[in-house]
């Protein structure tokens, strides 16, 4: 073997290790891309929920608002004693 074609084949290894980093490289960004993609999935379900429960509790509030003014005019409404006293005496 002589000195050309030891540097080629020093460059072809060089060469295959370099195409082996690469795709190591490669596997690896793989990895996180499909990572950020799920984590982007979260992200917007999350927000969606978010959105969700706004609703239901401004929902709930608005309920609750109803109720107690249903009570108040039901305690309105309701006789006392007295007047009860001077309908049946």
């Amino acid at each position: 073997m002589n000195l050309p074609d030891a540097l080629a084949t020093g460059a072809m290894l060089l060469i295959v290790l370099i195409t082996l980093v690469l795709l190591m490289h490669y596997l690896k960004l793989r990895d996180i891309w499909a990572l950020l993609s799920n984590c982007q999935k979260s992200l917007r379900w999350a927000r969606i929920q978010e959105s969700e429960n706004r609703e239901l509790r401004s929902a709930l509030r608005a309920e609750k608002a109803h109720v107690e003014q249903l009570r108040r005019n039901l305690v309105l409404l309701q006789p006392t004693s007295d007047s009860v006293e001077k309908e049946f005496p």
